[in-house]
């Protein structure tokens, strides 16, 4: 099914294809800073970070042709079909697989390595979107809910087995999908007490968050008797007993989990980031450098290539996960800024353009790409600036990395082509 015309280019939202060429490019600039080691400039050489970063740049020439080449209709028909093949990438990855740093997250075809999780987030927005969008679909029966979580669960679970728990953690986004999409708000309200009840084990000890945990629950109960009488005892003792089992469980299997399955490194990246330990020469240098590196920008940077700290090589990885700090010692406050507003323009024109769609499957799409766009922004953005643990989650369109650039480029491009694919027919309809 290719694009209806000759002009594959017919109907696309220019103001996006602007703000990803300027993200994009940008992102390169600061590579280039992050990685520069010599006077002379290799641009089509893989013996340079810049050099392959800008040689993934000419690829996605091709790619996105390609993207625009089919129209809405063909990601809509087979959008099962590409979650299927990405999902057996994932499985593939145990047999052929190449480990990098611990993760068993690549295949390598010689100087060229990819990571299917990349691509992996596109098409499960296009599974969603797809399951979603079925008119036979309702998403208040809890078994059609089962089906969604279970697109979105499986190729995070996988990716967890890697183990890349970072790119795991991505897939949380989905659930701002489901939520638009009619998903109560009692699951995210449930995940955020995890998530709060998982910090407060951790600063304060199991005993102490199960002992005061019981007896609020307990008082709790005594007052509801004796505002009820036995009535409220005995149509709701079994809710009572099973808010007593959860909550143990849940609490007594937080802190197993946190001591004996994690691993010291990652307890001392939450132990550091919620204040009960420092060090700053360990596993704390890498972010302590990154927000030193920051803050030494100022308000206006140092400028392009001055920039002592990043041209010495103290943030580590500066030029993938760290590269903000990059844009922040050498275009300050205001090159921050500037990076954030962008990404502010980008999501917005995003959203607008997922709600005039007149297809469901449009939309839902377009408000995963938003969400996952977003998620990656604050999440990456808060562990370089210290208010999240690392992780490993790349900056979208700005990070070094074949396989996040062109994973990102699949994501958006898509959803121009679909945008596109409704203009056309628009258009259609008015003549």
């Amino acid at each position: 099914m290719r694009q209806e015309g000759n002009n594959i280019f017919a109907g696309i939202d220019w103001i996006l294809v602007t703000l990803f060429v300027i993200l994009v490019s940008f992102g390169w600039l600061n590579i280039y800073s992050a990685s520069k080691t010599d006077e002379y400039i290799e641009l089509l050489s893989f013996s340079t970070k810049y050099g392959k970063q800008f040689i993934f740049i000419c690829l996605t020439i091709p790619l996105i042709i390609s993207i625009l080449f089919f129209n809405g209709k063909f990601y809509e028909r087979f959008s099962s079909v590409l979650y299927l093949i990405s999902l057996l990438s994932l499985v593939g990855l145990f047999i052929f697989g190449k480990t990098i740093n611990g993760a068993t997250s690549w295949y390598n075809f010689g100087a060229l390595s990819l990571q299917p999780s990349e691509f992996m987030k596109a098409f499960t927005a296009l599974a969603v979107a797809k399951l979603i969008s079925d008119r036979q679909y309702n998403f208040k029966l809890i078994k059609n809910q089962i089906k969604a979580f279970i697109i979105i669960f499986a190729p995070a679970f996988l990716i967890t087995l890697q183990p890349d728990v970072g790119s795991a953690l991505i897939y949380i986004a989905f659930f701002f999908v489901l939520h638009r999409e009619g998903l109560t708000l009692n699951y995210i309200i449930l995940g955020t007490l995890v998530i709060v009840l998982f910090v407060f084990t951790i600063l304060f000890g199991v005993s102490a968050v199960l002992s005061s945990l019981l007896v609020l629950i307990t008082i709790f109960t005594f007052y509801a008797i004796y505002k009820g009488g036995k009535r409220f005892l005995r149509f709701n003792w079994y809710k009572i007993l099973g808010l007593y089992a959860v909550i143990t469980i849940f609490i007594i299997g937080t802190g197993f989990t946190y001591n004996s399955i994690f691993k010291q490194h990652h307890r001392d990246r939450f132990e550091i980031l919620l204040g009960l330990k420092q060090d700053n020469q360990g596993i704390g240098y890498n972010s302590f450098q990154s927000e030193l590196t920051i803050s030494s920008g100022g308000l206006t940077g140092k400028g392009f290539l001055k920039g002592d700290l990043t041209q010495g090589d103290f943030v580590p990885e500066q030029h993938t996960d760290y590269i903000f700090s990059v844009i922040g010692e050498e275009w300050g406050f205001l090159g921050t800024s500037f990076v954030v507003i962008l990404f502010m323009l980008l999501l917005y024109r995003i959203i607008y353009l997922a709600e005039t769609h007149t297809n469901k499957f449009g939309r839902i799409y377009g408000y995963g790409l938003a969400s996952l766009l977003f998620f990656h922004l604050i999440v990456n953005i808060g562990m370089v600036i210290g208010l999240m643990p690392t992780v490993g989650i790349p900056l979208p369109f700005f990070s070094y990395g074949g396989s996040s650039l062109w994973g990102f480029t699949i994501l958006l491009f898509i959803f121009i082509r679909l945008d596109a694919h409704k203009e056309l027919r628009l258009v259609k309809r008015l003549v």
